[in-house]
């Protein structure tokens, strides 16, 4: 039975490690969250933006961690451009007036994201729409630059089965950057819609593109949409301070847990799972008792009391009252010496009869019966038992004046 046993086990800890070996070897899901995080590494990802940056323009670029309302207003002598990139980039109102005051002396706002708040599009004189792909039941989009000398051909996007573009532009104000193109219906006929738009705001400019995964590493990485990206990169001030925004982040730019740093390295977390199973199997195997168990022994009671009242009713039973007076009388002659530390050598003495009184708190005359009723009964040479019990009530009455009950 014990050898079944065993080989169950083994069955079930070989089942149990193929299991890890297929999990560890599975290939890791692609994570397609769009967090836009400059040190992610996942499609949506802009470390590659932000490492082209970093080696395109040189000392020129700078992380803000800071919310732009704070980094702006706090900060001295910031000129350049302020570039952000998001799925939503969404300022609060005094954050966005901070940010056209900065712009109007002279800087340059690039923000890429699919929405942006209606206090920025009415303030550029601007309104935004979905677009679709109605031709087609397939995700497929073509991207294009308006400056023929920026691009060569369109660019194929077929992750989103919609995008956003600009509509009811003010064309005297605003320069458009950039298309996206749909298909109307089953031919090759496609519809243009404006994504990319530049336009001044008192001495800067503002630079706003609704297809912020044109920075992400998946669209830049992938065949050659590299230049699509270059080209919008190529309207940024040139020579100008590069302030590269991670505070408007979908995703989280730093993990307060070690948890999340430990667990999401492959070999950390499967390492980590085995610990946990081996800690388990530790304690199903050595958490038994190895030896046998150690029987709780009570402790002797005391038997005095019993072994007093077997003796006294064994004495009762044989009429033996004389000896049980004899033996009444010694007790409690011992009580008055332990208790009342007086001498018993002579119960008729004037000065020990009234010694006793005050230390017992009773009457004189009490004591005085009750100790010739002791010497007169050790005297005699039978005891009845009415002379027992009344005996035993003035020794007991005495003793409640003496506890003082």
């Amino acid at each position: 039975m014990i050898k079944r046993g065993r080989i169950y086990i083994i069955i079930g800890l070989l089942t149990l490690l193929g299991i890890f070996l297929l999990e560890y070897n599975k290939p890791k899901d692609i994570n397609w969250f769009p967090s836009y995080v400059s040190h992610h590494k996942i499609p949506y990802g802009t470390y590659v933006l932000n490492d082209l940056m970093e080696k395109s323009f040189a000392d020129l670029v700078q992380q803000v961690q800071k919310p732009p309302f704070e980094f702006l207003t706090r900060t001295d002598s910031i000129q350049g451009t302020y570039f952000f990139v998001n799925e939503t980039v969404a300022f609060e109102e005094a954050e966005l007036n901070a940010i056209l005051d900065w712009v109007d002396e002279g800087n340059q706002l690039f923000v890429a994201s699919e929405y942006f708040e209606k206090k920025l599009l009415d303030t550029l004189h601007l309104e935004q729409r979905n677009v679709y792909n109605e031709g087609s039941l397939e995700p497929l989009f073509f991207l294009e630059l308006s400056n023929p000398k920026l691009q060569s051909k369109k660019i194929e996007f077929k992750r989103d089965y919609y995008t956003n573009s600009f509509d009811q532009l003010d064309t005297l104000r605003t320069v458009v950057l950039g298309e996206v193109y749909t298909r109307t219906d089953s031919t090759e006929t496609l519809s243009r819609h404006i994504n990319a738009i530049k336009q001044e705001f008192g001495k800067g400019e503002i630079i706003l593109t609704s297809f912020p995964k044109a920075f992400t590493n998946y669209f830049i990485l992938k065949d050659n949409n590299l230049t699509y990206t270059a080209g919008l990169l190529s309207y940024l001030e040139k020579g100008g301070n590069i302030y590269m925004d991670n505070f408007h982040k979908s995703g989280k730019s730093f993990y307060t847990s070690p948890m999340y740093l430990f667990l999401n390295t492959k070999e950390f977390k499967w390492a980590y799972y085995l610990v946990l199973i081996g800690a388990l199997v530790y304690i199903i195997f050595e958490g038994k008792r190895k030896q046998r168990a150690i029987p709780v022994i009570p402790p002797v009671k005391n038997q005095t009391l019993a072994f007093t009242r077997t003796i006294a009713d064994m004495y009762f039973e044989n009429g033996e009252l004389h000896l049980i007076t004899k033996h009444k009388i010694d007790y409690f002659l011992e009580y008055l010496r332990s208790k009342l530390h007086v001498s018993t050598q002579d119960l008729k003495d004037e000065t020990f009869l009234k010694n006793l009184s005050m230390r017992s708190n009773t009457p004189f005359e009490e004591v005085k019966k009750l100790m010739a009723l002791m010497d007169g009964l050790r005297s005699k040479p039978t005891v009845t038992e009415t002379e027992l019990k009344n005996l035993n009530q003035k020794i007991e009455a005495f003793k409640a004046n003496v506890h003082g009950k």
